[in-house]
This record gives structure tokens, C-alpha cells and sequence, in this order.
């Protein structure tokens, strides 16, 4: 036998502080969490020590941690909103940052009647368009991405957390048959980090995040071009847009869309008070 989980989840919150490990108590006490299938609130009234089959994971986990591996891809899934999201290395890590851009586009479809179909471009392990329709089930959702591997994860999320979501194989939308003028909502969190900005990314990110879903290339703001660009076909007249933003991009994205004919709303922001949500609308 080993020693009992607080004095495990103390030994390993302080090697992964003394690496300069981020929230350190965190990882050791979500790692454990997980391994035991309680919640962190009750490791602390735990006392019996772990077998050494669980010992000998739990130091794997850490190991991997001290490596700056994040947690999720430890374990192979993230939590968000509601939902349990398996991942692979295809689709990025949900973060809290994206959970304001459900909340943004939940505000949308609550000012609509009737039914609203919702089109997620980019949608990775399924986050935003899944959420959308577990907590808006009279929603009809679309969701796009241009890696399969991708979509096949988020199948399976949808499956999963009990809800229907139509996936398609396109990049942004071009492959995507949908009827014109169909979309009520669009709503998208799209590569915004160019190329030449890697460094300024934590190495939880950087290292382990997939390219394709980091990296707009040169322009970090191609992706916001091309959505502004080739959507107006698919978009009723009075369309909700709502798009993940990065720091500092909310203007210009307001005024990349100010170009192409959508009307700018305004923004919102993530917890920490950054404008996380650009806001628009297609009147045409």
C-alpha cells in the first residue's frame, strides 16, 4: 500500500510549484480527483492510502504534468459548461474563454421565436455547437471542420453528452451544403494566433494544442476575412454572428465586418474582463 491521498496531492502540488508548474494544486488535486472518481472536495477526508496500481498512475500523470502536458490531454478529456468532451490531437483544449461565447450566443437565440438553426464553423471536439443544443434542444445545429479526425471525436461527444448535432466536412464552409438564407445563428471560435506570435503562448498551449486550430498563418485575422467573406450566402437577413476574439482584436474585427456588410453589435467578455465575443448581425 501507499501513503494516503492529502499527503500524495501535497507532495505533488509542491514538485510541481517548484518546476513553475501554473496552479499547481489544481493539477495535483484534479489528477487524483479523476483517478479516484471523487470530487476535490473530498480528497481532503480521504485517509486510505492508494494501491500501488493507482500510485504508480497518479506519478505517470505528474510526470507528465511536470512536462507542462495539460491536465485534459493527461486525461483525455475536459469539462465544459455541462458537458464531459473527450479530445484528441486534433482539437483544442475547451477553455473557460469559449464558455462566453455559448453564453453570447444562448443570448442571441433567446431573443428569437420559433425554431433557429445554428451553424458552429470550426467546431473541433464539438464545444460550442454541443453545448448549444444540450442547453437549446430546439435548436437545429450544423457544425463545421475541415480534419476529420476532428469531427470524429465530436460525433462522439454529441453521442455522449446526448445530443443532436449535424457535422460536416468543410473548410469554413465551402463543402458545406446547407439552403441559402437558412442560418439564424452563426457563431465561431476560429484560429486567431499568427504564426509569428507562438512564443507568447503558454507551453500548455503551444506545445500541445494542434496547429490547424492555433494558427491563422501570417494574417491573424484571415480566418475572421474569410467568415465575413463566404458566409453571407448561407445567412437569413437578420442573422446573429458571434465569434471568439483575440486580445486587442476587437475592433478590427468589428470593422472587418463593418466592411463586408454586417452591422457591428458590440462585444462581450470573458471572466477576466477582456473582450472574449465579437458581436454582429446580417441585415441584408
Amino acid at each position: 500500500m501507499t501513503a494516503a491521498t492529502h499527503w500524495l496531492v501535497r507532495e505533488a502540488t509542491k514538485r510541481l510549484e517548484d518546476a513553475g508548474v501554473p496552479e499547481p494544486a489544481s493539477s495535483a488535486e484534479v489528477l487524483l480527483s479523476e483517478l479516484l472518481g471523487v470530487r476535490r472536495t473530498e480528497l481532503a477526508l480521504r485517509d486510505e492510502p492508494l494501491t500501488q496500481e493507482q500510485a504508480e498512475r497518479y506519478e505517470g500523470w505528474i510526470l507528465r504534468r511536470l512536462d507542462r502536458e495539460p491536465v485534459q490531454r493527461i486525461l483525455g478529456y475536459a469539462y465544459f459548461r455541462n458537458l464531459k468532451l473527450y479530445l484528441n490531437e486534433h482539437t483544442l483544449i475547451p477553455r473557460f474563454d469559449t464558455e462566453s461565447v455559448v453564453g453570447a450566443a444562448l443570448e442571441r437565440i433567446d431573443e428569437r421565436d420559433g425554431p433557429c438553426r445554428v451553424l458552429d464553423i470550426g467546431t473541433g471536439s464539438g464545444a460550442i455547437a454541443i453545448a448549444v443544443a444540450q442547453e437549446c434542444p430546439r435548436c437545429e445545429v450544423h457544425a463545421t471542420d475541415i480534419s476529420e479526425s476532428a469531427l470524429e471525436i465530436a460525433r462522439r461527444n454529441a453521442e455522449s453528452n446526448g445530443t443532436s448535432v449535424h457535422f460536416h466536412r468543410a473548410d469554413v464552409v465551402c463543402g458545406l451544403e446547407l439552403p441559402k438564407k437558412s442560418v439564424d445563428l452563426l457563431v465561431s471560435n476560429p484560429p486567431y494566433v499568427a504564426s509569428d506570435q507562438t512564443q507568447r503562448l503558454a507551453p500548455e498551449v503551444r506545445a500541445w494544442d494542434p496547429p490547424a486550430a492555433l494558427y491563422s498563418g501570417p494574417d491573424e485575422l484571415l480566418f475572421y476575412r474569410r467568415i465575413f467573406a463566404e458566409t453571407p450566402p448561407l445567412l437569413r437577413s437578420g442573422a446573429d454572428v458571434v465569434l471568439e476574439i483575440g486580445d486587442k482584436q476587437a475592433e478590427a474585427v468589428l470593422e472587418l465586418g463593418r466592411h463586408s456588410g454586417f452591422e457591428p453589435v458590440g462585444t462581450r467578455p470573458d471572466l477576466a474582463g477582456t473582450p472574449r465575443v465579437a458581436l454582429l448581425r446580417w441585415e441584408r
